[in-house]
């Protein structure tokens, strides 16, 4: 049966974060796993033989630890975890080197701005002062961004690097709770400036509006000590990701879509990179965005902070960061998995025989599937100006709205054809090849993939895309109508 072993334990159990012991009861594995490792037994029992105060035994959740739990057989397939009340020491080096933290004075007014780790054993002088010597690089100020910017901020990280190409706004205010209704149509880096500067002004702050990608990817991350990645996107996680590991920095990963996270820490010390965690990625437009598909507002602050938690442990030292380990959160029901995850040895670019040694040099667009094949005809798109003249002057279109009915249900678009993208296929018979088909979604994406679907499925009707989707749509005015909301 495995057993679960808490941090603090595992260096009597050969480091390992889990061991296998024999036995149908609690005595009996305690036994088996002091047996295996003997230097276990005076972690873990007294000289009368019984399990210290500050040792808890949990079996599938619940506490065990009463001696006379340990005769009752355990259930098949229990989970078994022991967790030490006190936890302790700081199994790796910090990021934050000694000569940099030696550099660091902490005045009066430091120390009580930053009294809640000064009081932390495990953070301290020492560790406050790692914080404050540390250059951390941010890359999205949305809502992971919002997050992780904030408790950094609070914490007293020393030097930060944002960049965010994007406005505020009104619909960033659900979950982006760095911005106000005055932030709306400002730049997201000058309200982030704005921020930490509010926060602490002993933070060196710089903010750019600029999109990272290949061609400007390492010298923006260039110096930091980390990079967390806040982004939305495919090609800009595999930049970020690229440029890190053949930059030598670690990078904090956080996503989500949905109700669900993810997070981990990828190209720290021989760990995996994106590429080892994700070689390759579904089509683009099958998997809706955050902006596509939404996010429970609470989440993204929930994964920010794991994300900014991870940052303050690698610079820090502190714990165990999810190194070589992806967090993966459902809010929902709250079950959370922290699963092993291994270097690629055959990673193009973290292994053994790398192929992806420059990355202005490799085509992110193409990789994520966002060039057109050679052999592929380009899918036409109708302006939104043009698809409104259509509609109310000629030739007749058949517009077929592929969105989930829970889209529709925010925006109805009338007399559209609802076909969900997943059964366009299935389905294409109830379309008319002799009429001209315009396919509607939300950002544009989608109806893309719709038009190529139906081309591999042997559809030969003319089809268009909606330029830029509903959302380019919003201000266009019908004479039978007052407009979009």
């Amino acid at each position: 049966m495995k057993v679960f072993v808490s941090g603090a334990l595992r260096g009597f159990f050969g480091h390992s974060g889990s061991v296998e012991a024999a036995g149908t009861t609690l005595g009996e594995l305690l036994a088996s796993m002091t047996d295996e490792y003997p230097g276990s037994r005076k972690a873990l029992f007294d000289d009368n033989g019984r399990l210290r105060a500050y040792i808890r035994v949990f079996v599938n959740g619940e506490d065990h630890t009463p001696e006379t739990y340990r005769p009752a057989p355990l259930p098949e397939g229990a989970e078994i975890l022991l967790l030490p009340l006190i936890a302790g020491g700081a199994p790796e080096e910090p990021l934050v080197s000694d000569e940099r933290r030696k550099g660091v004075t902490l005045d009066n007014s430091d120390i009580e701005r930053f009294n809640c780790h000064l009081l932390l054993r495990e953070v301290g002088v020492k560790g406050q002062k790692r914080i404050r010597a540390a250059k951390v690089a941010v890359i999205g100020a949305g809502a992971l961004g919002s997050a992780v910017i904030q408790y950094l901020a609070a914490a007293g990280v020393g030097t930060m690097k944002v960049a965010d190409p994007d406005q505020v706004t009104l619909s960033n205010l659900q979950d982006q709770v760095l911005y106000g209704l005055r932030d709306v149509k400002r730049p997201k880096v000058a309200s982030v400036r704005d921020r930490v500067r509010g926060v602490d002004r002993g933070i060196q702050i710089t903010a750019e509006n600029i999109r990272i990608d290949e061609t400007n990817v390492q010298e923006f991350i260039a110096g930091s000590d980390l990079v967390v990645d806040c982004t939305d996107n495919y090609v800009s996680r595999y930049v970020i990701s690229d440029a890190c590991v053949l930059s030598g920095i670690p990078l904090v990963f956080g996503s989500m879509h949905h109700y669900e996270g993810l997070v981990t820490v990828l190209g720290h010390r021989g760990g995996p990179c994106l590429r080892c965690l994700f070689p390759s990625l579904p089509p683009p437009g099958l998997v809706p965005t955050c902006a596509e598909g939404g996010v429970l507002a609470p989440l993204p602050g929930i994964i920010g902070s794991i994300q900014a938690g991870e940052v303050l442990k690698l610079l820090t030292g502190l714990g165990e960061p999810l190194n070589g380990r992806l967090l993966s959160l459902d809010m929902l029901s709250w079950r959370q998995s922290v699963l092993r995850i291994r270097r690629n040895v055959g990673c193009p670019v973290c292994g053994d025989s790398p192929t992806i040694t420059d990355v202005e040099a490799f085509d992110y667009r193409d990789f994520c599937g966002l060039n057109e094949a050679d052999d592929q005809i380009p899918v036409e798109a109708l302006e939104p100006d043009e698809f409104a003249r259509r509609l109310e002057q000629g030739p007749a279109l058949t517009v077929v709205d592929v969105r989930e009915p829970h889209e529709r249900a925010i925006l109805r678009f009338p007399g559209a054809v609802i076909i969900p993208i997943g059964q366009l296929a299935r389905r294409q018979k109830e379309l008319d090849p002799a009429r001209d088909t315009v396919f509607i979604c939300r950002e544009g994406k989608r109806s893309i993939l719709a038009v190529n679907t139906l081309r591999e499925a042997g559809y030969t009707g003319p089809m268009y895309s909606l330029k830029g989707g509903l959302n380019a749509m919003k201000d266009t005015i019908f004479s039978h109508e007052g407009g979009w909301l």
